[in-house]
């Protein structure tokens, strides 16, 4: 049995990883970074024609037809990068749309996803950090939403919402809409600004089977952090690497210490066995649905606490130059800390899979 990736699979990968590389090197990074706004048109539009807005969408709707593995491994190459811009929440509506629309539904949104001329979100956290479908509490009435969404990302620049309501509901509203009110929710990490969404009486129009895509939606969300955490720890304890080689102390390479050696092959060792754990998450989301929420979970509540690890332990590494904003690993730290909260923390994840098993 094969365990790997198709040649199609790692030629993507390549590709998106050549392109980070070219188009959003660390110079470009920081200055997206310092000027807070977490998005670049051209970047996105970039993406966009290398088909990556639309990568689950079929092909009948103008996407690439792929499937969950295959966006894992491009969001594990823009954590990689630490790469700004819509693409999760992007991602998440769009797959909100495909789980949960009606033909008419998909026929309307999916093609202006599927090119990137529509950005879309996906609002799902409410007061006092409820991100599952059965804490939301938005009500609709008569085809109008009234209520508040937090933590919406890049809620700014998009042109859909799909918003989490009660029962599991979900709901496609126009940031344009009258009623919908943003305000910059002030978050850590600035390649992917959040913001809090007010609505009241919000026209929207529920998804036929909203309260069977939510739960999807929570899933691939959980696949998604994890792969992103995956590459943003990679990289980190790249940094880390290549700046022990340089880094003198005493007289010497900080490289050759024991210590800082030990140090970085227990990060290395902590991170590139869960690479499997991601891989088999997205594939369980299209080919195993009865493990899904379960593998999706173990993957997000255990990459995303050992990606912080890794950015916690790549400070330290860096000594006080680590603690700066002139030093690239806060640009990856604050990538991390989103990535742990995001749909939940690693203890609420596990509490999750405790009862999933029956604890």
């Amino acid at each position: 049995m094969d365990f790997g990736l198709s040649e199609e699979q790692e030629l993507l990968q390549e590709t998106v990883r050549t392109f980070v590389e070219n188009e959003c090197p660390a110079p470009r990074l920081r200055e997206l970074f310092d000027a807070g706004v977490g998005h670049d048109s051209t970047l996105w539009n970039d993406m966009a024609e290398m088909g990556l807005a639309g990568l689950l969408v079929p092909e009948n709707h103008g996407g690439a037809g792929l499937e969950m593995l295959e966006l894992a491994l491009v969001s594990e190459e823009l954590g990689y990068g630490s790469v700004p811009g819509p693409f999760l929440g992007h991602a998440l509506a769009t797959v909100a749309i495909l789980e949960g629309g009606s033909e008419a539904q998909k026929e309307k949104w999916l093609p202006g996803l599927a090119s990137g001329e529509t950005i879309g979100t996906f609002a799902a956290a409410e007061e006092n950090s409820r991100w599952d479908p059965s804490e939301w509490s938005v009500e609709e009435k008569d085809g109008e939403l009234s209520g508040a969404k937090q933590y919406v990302p890049n809620a700014d620049v998009t042109q859909l919402i799909v918003t989490g309501c009660s029962r599991g509901r979900l709901a496609v509203v126009e940031r344009d809409a009258d009623g919908v009110q943003l305000e910059d929710a002030g978050g850590i990490d600035r390649s992917r600004p959040v913001f809090h969404v007010r609505l009241d009486g919000v026209a929207a129009e529920m998804l036929e089977d909203g309260q069977g895509a939510s739960t999807r939606v929570r899933d691939a969300a959980c696949v998604l952090l994890a792969a992103d955490s995956f590459g943003l720890a990679s990289k980190l304890i790249r940094i880390s690497t290549e700046y022990a080689k340089t880094r003198e102390q005493f007289g010497t390479i900080i490289g050759q210490f024991q210590a800082v050696k030990h140090q970085l092959a227990r990060l290395a060792t902590d991170i590139e066995p869960t690479r499997g754990l991601f891989w088999f998450a997205a594939h369980a989301f299209d080919h195993l649905p009865e493990q899904a929420e379960h593998v999706g979970a173990l993957a997000k509540a255990h990459i995303t606490d050992r990606a912080m690890n890794t950015a916690r332990q790549s400070v330290e590494l860096h000594g006080g130059l680590g603690f700066t904003w002139e030093c690239d690993v806060q640009m990856y730290y604050k990538r991390a800390m989103f990535n742990r909260a995001a749909f939940g923390t690693p203890d609420a994840v596990r509490a999750r899979i405790a009862t999933l098993g029956g604890w």
